[in-house]
């Protein structure tokens, strides 16, 4: 194994920018199962700052690594596949938590924009941050949406950062129906869950300006620690509308999971499912300070 690292796999990793993103998706495609490991070390060290320990992992982050590998629930991956979970959400809870579906492709070619209202929402199944956001389709470049779905629709997801469980997902484009926000409104709710019970519950405010994200406990009280250095909002965020049920509807979809993270969107009360998320940021953000790295991975009980 370790001939094989030295002689031919540093050398090509070394060459790897952080911005050639392209090609070390290639690269990790390419890797042998056996060295998943040693590859997915390097990421972690380069995003958190700390050697990863894959045999006894402790913190959150480390733990998140661990489950990228070996945890082999199947239905995580049905659960990950923005289509499919559709089904599952209309069995646990039922369809009026889920944002209108208007359509479902298997290639940007075949999408009728005819068929379509002035607004929507336009996302690849199979990964994340592959959205188009369409407030008005007259002035969509659709030339450079196709361009930009051409290209997301030929990556298997699991193999940026050894999310294992994308790698089964067929993907396909949906259009849901277009939410409509509140200037300043936070856009979902994230519910961090440890076996079945919603712990933490953190909101994203001014995503696209001034990205301010603050984490919350099941009683509403601000906790001092950070996801990825986001700094606090400087006004008080009041809880959201119908929080208690959004909690109870949190139990229901993460029961059965050591962990999961389970988002919602509250528009005035008004409470739609976002995503099932089983390794949040890859386990690639740090959280400060890191104290509360272990007290997380503490809560997590890893499955057999």
């Amino acid at each position: 194994m370790k001939k094989i690292i030295a002689s031919r796999y540093p050398t090509m990793y070394k060459k790897i920018s952080g911005t050639a993103r392209t090609l070390r998706y290639r690269y990790h495609k390419s890797l042998p199962p056996a060295l998943y490991p040693w590859a997915l070390a390097r990421l972690y060290k380069r995003a958190i700052g700390q050697e990863l320990n894959l045999k006894h992992p402790r913190t959150f982050t480390e733990k998140m690594q661990w489950v990228k590998l070996y945890d082999h629930n199947p239905l995580k991956t049905q659960l990950a596949d923005k289509y499919l979970v559709r089904e599952w959400i209309i069995d646990r809870i039922g369809e009026k938590y889920l944002i209108p579906l208007l359509g479902v492709w298997d290639s940007f070619d075949e999408i009728d924009f005819d068929l379509l209202p002035n607004q929507f929402v336009l996302k690849a199944n199979h990964a994340s941050g592959t959205n188009i956001i369409v407030t008005d389709k007259n002035i969509l470049d659709k030339n450079d949406a196709k361009e930009k779905f051409d290209k997301w629709l030929k990556i298997n997801h699991a193999y940026i950062s050894f999310e294992l469980h994308y790698r089964n997902i067929v993907p396909k484009i949906i259009a849901e129906e277009y939410l409509r926000f509140n200037v300043n409104e936070p856009e979902d709710y994230k519910f961090i869950c440890f076996d079945g019970e919603p712990k933490y519950c953190w909101i994203d405010v001014n995503r696209y300006t001034d990205h301010r994200r603050n984490v919350y406990d099941m009683n509403w009280r601000l906790q001092e620690w950070k996801v990825h250095n986001y700094k606090h909002t400087d006004h008080l965020v009041p809880k959201p509308l119908n929080f208690e049920l959004m909690i109870e509807l949190t139990k229901k979809l993460a029961s059965g999971f050591s962990h999961v993270r389970v988002d919602w969107y509250n528009l005035q009360g008004q409470i739609y499912f976002g995503e099932m998320t089983f390794t949040s940021g890859s386990g690639f953000e740090r959280i400060h300070p890191s104290k509360y790295d272990v007290l997380l991975g503490d809560m997590w009980k890893l499955p057999n």
